[in-house]
């Protein structure tokens, strides 16, 4: 092959830090021209195109697998000796996901019945499957879907007790994963090629559109002339930019290269810049209105409408960086850092006149969503109104290049997160196949002792452990499966468990030892990883504390507005005090006193009972004062 390719390079388009391949000219075009038809094919299928849901997502299979073995070398080292392989991988790809459609009606037709092509045509689509997420993800995931495979074809029968299953045989496995609704092409596959895709999509023409540096402008205009300004805008620009992204990472890379450096210019420590960074943009997924893809996975298991989700999500995801921002406050105080210079600070009025108009996609999005239409026809008009809203700036507007660039960025970014929820259709479809949600639902309840808040300290311990080696959306997809009905069963709403699995999915970004978002942030900020990442588990204390409101108190709207209200007000006055608490400084340095009885006020503040708030604001108040007349002197 005449198709040349020089050497990899790292990619943050996805969930996870991974090798991609630097394309030559003939590979780049082919994958460019792939790109815009694979968006184009989404964009079609979700608006006016009429197409069987699993002919659709075996295309999507198809398509999305073409890209990711031209793009994901299988030698990192050497990926021009692999090119040939890669190309063949990613050709049979496409044809497995074209034989499903082309052959699905001679299935039925034969009573449900494989023959041994499509015996064949399954084992090769699985097969793919595992070696290109692999690739892009690391052999976790794969492991885990070769593990579950494994249990329900043969090593079940040698468990004992609950873990018992006698096993089925391979024709069977082949044909539930391929061609049944809750195998490679069912309900996570239905999910990634609808929802995920489009606002992944819908995420990239915001940026080819120019609103990211909007985003960091409006940031720097909005929070520049606060004490430790830059670390604040890191803060308000990661919370927007996350939403956009979907992906920790990609948050921390596209956002810090530019933050990071302006806080250690401030003043601060590179440990802590990177850390802010890091806190920050882990949140970005917890921020409406986009979310990450566990949002829209959500909404599909539990049937509550996307927008519910949405809206309940806010006032938490807020709440969640206003800790983050607290901490970045009392830390500006504690170094008596001063506001950014008036020269560098640009005047709102001027951000907002060069930028207004990226606001109305998202008005748009909300908008369609708000008066019911469906996440995908939504994504599809705010894509439309990105392209047109662009126009009403030169410096901004988009030209027929400009679409088909989004187009194809689009596809390219979706190629890790789309692989990753397939592969874990195979996890689902057997969990679904040997009952074992209810099993692991049985075991945490024993474990547990019939205690909710014991169970929900082990899904965060469990949490952290798949998050070692998993992306968010597959932590969030094995724990949704697994331990919600646990938690379900315990009295915990639908939504509260599954908002609490989804929070704690987030903690492997910024709790060691694993932490990629952390270790993100400590390349570009030149600190030691580990210590960032500590540093930034520190900051991000609201990914734990706050999922235990969604359970014990009525945050997600679960009262009358009264009682959310006052449950918000003294949580965020309870998150201050526990950053008080840690920093140990607020108007000036605490003695152990001071800081204990601060401690004791995030308690009380914190806990789910009226008149312990009632208490905790009192002494919260007399702290203050204290503090107040103590630092006059």
């Amino acid at each position: 092959m005449s198709i040349e390719n020089k050497k990899t390079q790292e990619d943050v388009s996805g969930e996870v830090i991974t090798v991609q391949r630097e394309l030559g000219d003939t590979l780049k075009k082919i994958v460019y021209v792939v790109g815009i038809l694979t968006s184009l094919f989404h964009l079609w299928v979700n608006t006016i195109g009429i197409m069987p849901e699993i002919q659709r997502n075996a295309v999507h299979y198809g398509l999305l697998l073409f890209l990711g073995y031209l793009l994901y070398p299988l030698s990192k080292k050497n990926p021009e000796k692999t090119l040939t392989i890669d190309f063949i991988f990613a050709v049979l790809s496409f044809l497995v996901g074209l034989y499903l459609v082309l052959f699905e009606n001679a299935l039925h037709a034969r009573n449900e019945v494989p023959i041994l092509p499509d015996l064949i045509a399954a084992a090769i689509a699985i097969i793919l499957l595992l070696e290109i997420t692999r690739r892009t993800s690391g052999l976790i995931i794969p492991f885990l879907a070769f593990f579950f495979l494994g249990y329900a074809l043969y090593f079940g029968k040698f468990f004992s007790g609950l873990w018992n299953f006698p096993g089925v045989n391979i024709q069977r496995l082949l044909y539930r994963m391929y061609f049944a609704p809750d195998g490679i092409f069912g309900t996570i596959a239905t999910i990634s090629s609808t929802f995920v895709f489009l606002f992944v999509l819908f995420g990239a023409f915001l940026i080819k559109s120019g609103a990211g540096d909007f985003i960091i402008k409006l940031a720097v205009a909005l929070m520049g002339r606060t004490i430790g300004g830059p670390a604040k805008m890191a803060v308000f620009a990661s919370g927007l930019m996350g939403s956009v992204s979907g992906s920790a990472v990609a948050n921390t890379v596209g956002t810090g290269s530019i933050t990071i450096p302006m806080m250690k210019k401030t003043g601060f420590s590179p440990k802590f810049a990177a850390a802010v960074e890091a806190a920050a943009s882990t949140g970005g997924q917890l921020m409406p209105p986009i979310m990450g893809a566990g949002a829209f996975i959500m909404s599909q298991w539990t049937q509550i409408p996307y927008l519910k989700i949405v809206g309940v999500s806010f006032i938490p995801a807020i709440m969640y960086f206003l800790t983050v921002a607290f901490f970045v406050h009392l830390r500006a105080k504690k170094i008596g850092l001063k506001p950014l210079p008036k020269e560098e600070i640009p005047k709102f009025s001027e951000v907002l006149k060069e930028g207004w108009q990226f606001f109305i996609p998202i008005i748009v999005l909300m908008g369609f969503l708000m008066y019911g239409y469906t996440p995908t026809f939504s994504a599809c008009a705010g894509i439309a109104a990105i392209v047109v809203s662009s126009w009403f700036n030169k410096k901004t507007r988009m030209g027929l290049k400009d679409i088909l660039d989004a187009l194809a960025l689009g596809a390219k970014n979706m190629v890790t997160t789309g692989v990753i929820l397939l592969c874990s259709g195979i996890v689902i479809g057997i969990v679904l196949l040997v009952g074992m949600g209810i099993k692991f639902s049985m075991l945490i309840q024993a474990i547990s002792g019939g205690s909710l808040l014991l169970t929900i300290v082990l899904i965060a311990l469990a949490s952290l452990i798949l998050g070692m080696g998993l992306p968010v959306t597959a932590s969030y997809i094995v724990l949704a499966v697994l331990a919600a009905p646990a938690m379900t069963m315990l009295g915990a709403s639908l939504i509260a468990a599954h908002m609490v699995i989804f929070w704690y999915s987030q903690d492997a970004n910024v709790t060691p030892p694993v932490c990629l978002a952390a270790y993100s942030a400590s390349g570009i900020a030149g600190s030691k990883p580990l210590e960032t990442g500590f540093e930034a588990w520190k900051l991000a204390k609201g990914l734990y504390i706050i999922p235990l409101l969604f359970v014990y108190t009525p945050i997600l709207f679960e009262g009358s507005i009264l009682a959310v209200a006052e449950t918000v007000i003294t949580a965020t006055l309870g998150l201050y005090s526990f950053a008080v608490f840690f920093e140990g400084f607020q108007l000036r340095s605490l003695n152990i006193i001071e800081r204990i009885l601060f401690g004791v006020v995030a308690f009380l503040l914190l806990y789910p009972k009226q008149y312990l708030h009632a208490a905790g604001v009192i002494l919260f108040i007399a702290l203050i004062i204290i503090q107040k007349l103590s630092s006059s002197h």
